[in-house]
């Protein structure tokens, strides 16, 4: 009796044990949930609003001005541009982009306008915006849906240069930092825009690599008070990501297993090393819209916000339909007349997940 009691005892513990390993195993099998939110940079090609302002060089875009800036072009202009950021992602997120920085923009009523359009209005886009020194009267931008980013602070920070053959001091853009809680996660944004190439690339590179050098300057300090700081540098940085300024100065890795704690990985390069664009610059495809991130986005748990994957959003309606520039994104101004288009530039996202 007593080894059949035994013999019974073992095997109900064996078949306890079988039971326990497949339902681990059945368990594992399960398809996971993620939260997924997109996180996007579009250059708005020269969204200025009809005003004159005497503080910048924007007369040429006045009713009166070269390019007949009236308001039924520029409100054409906010509709089409709130048409695309309303779109980046939604096929994946069913929702706009939860942040998006913007380059090219005149001032905050612009951004104000874009928001309050038919097809943005009900995201309740925050804005955060500084009035940079540029020449040209443009900015750096940010926007972010209330509701799924808090803010909790925002700083500009100037870009010093100087011209290498007079000394005199060139007016650009500043770099835009901002930082906010993304469902609880602490993440870190950098909205650039960097010198062009006006000049030629070799000339005037030296301008971008100071703006890269700015760039690493404001990460590094985030890294300073946390090495495991969550950042996304993005932008119209003018270069390309094998160029100096991001390869050398910015030092943003093209592979991600070579990128280390407090370190930058660059997911654009591997679409640029396929010869994709997000901009067509002298006849030849460019990657100038970058979005890098930092080491912490890369880590293999989703119990907070990682990296999932990036793209350039370049849908046929933004593509020019005919012609000399067929399939070059669709500029809204060329040679001197309204085109109905969008911008110049392909907007560029990335994709950011979380384990429900």
């Amino acid at each position: 009796m007593y080894f059949l009691n035994y013999y019974f005892m073992v095997k109900k513990r064996f078949l306890i044990i079988c039971v326990l390993l497949i339902s681990a195993a059945l368990l594992g099998q399960q398809k996971k949930e993620y939260h997924i939110q997109t996180v996007a940079f579009y250059n708005l090609e020269n969204l200025f609003d009809p005003e004159d302002d005497p503080m910048t060089f924007d007369n040429d875009r006045t009713p009166d001005g070269k390019d007949h800036w009236t308001y039924e072009k520029y409100t054409d202009k906010v509709n089409r541009m709130a048409r695309v950021i309303s779109e980046i992602g939604a096929d994946i997120t069913a929702n706009a982009p939860v942040i998006i920085g913007v380059a090219e923009i005149e001032n905050r009523k612009v951004l104000e306008d874009l928001t309050k359009s038919k097809l943005l209005i009900n995201k309740d886009y925050g804005i955060v915006h500084y009035d940079s020194p540029d020449r040209r009267g443009i900015d750096v931008g940010l926007l972010y849906q209330k509701s799924l980013f808090k803010l909790k602070n925002s700083s500009s920070h100037k870009l010093i240069l100087y011209d290498n053959n007079t000394s005199k001091r060139i007016f650009t853009r500043d770099q835009l930092l901002v930082s906010g809680y993304l469902d609880g996660d602490l993440i870190h944004i950098l909205v650039n825009h960097w010198p062009s190439r006006r000049g030629g690339e070799a000339k005037s590179s030296y301008k971008r690599k100071k703006a890269a050098l700015l760039n690493k300057r404001i990460i590094d300090s985030l890294f300073a008070i946390d090495p495991y700081s969550k950042i996304i540098t993005m932008g119209d940085l003018n270069d390309n990501p094998n160029s100096p300024s991001v390869k050398k100065v910015l030092s943003a890795k093209n592979s991600r297993k070579d990128v280390k704690i407090k370190e930058l990985y660059n997911p654009m390069a591997l679409l640029a090393k396929k010869g994709i664009g997000s901009i067509a610059w002298r006849d030849q495809w460019h990657l100038f819209d970058q979005m890098i991130i930092s080491a912490s986005l890369l880590q293999p748990e989703y119990s907070s916000y990682r990296f999932y994957k990036t793209g350039i959003y370049n849908v046929p309606y933004l593509m020019n339909p005919n012609g000399k520039y067929k399939g070059y994104p669709f500029r809204s101004y060329a040679n001197g007349n309204y085109t109905y288009g969008y911008s110049d530039h392909f907007p560029v996202y990335l994709y950011l997940i979380k384990e429900k």
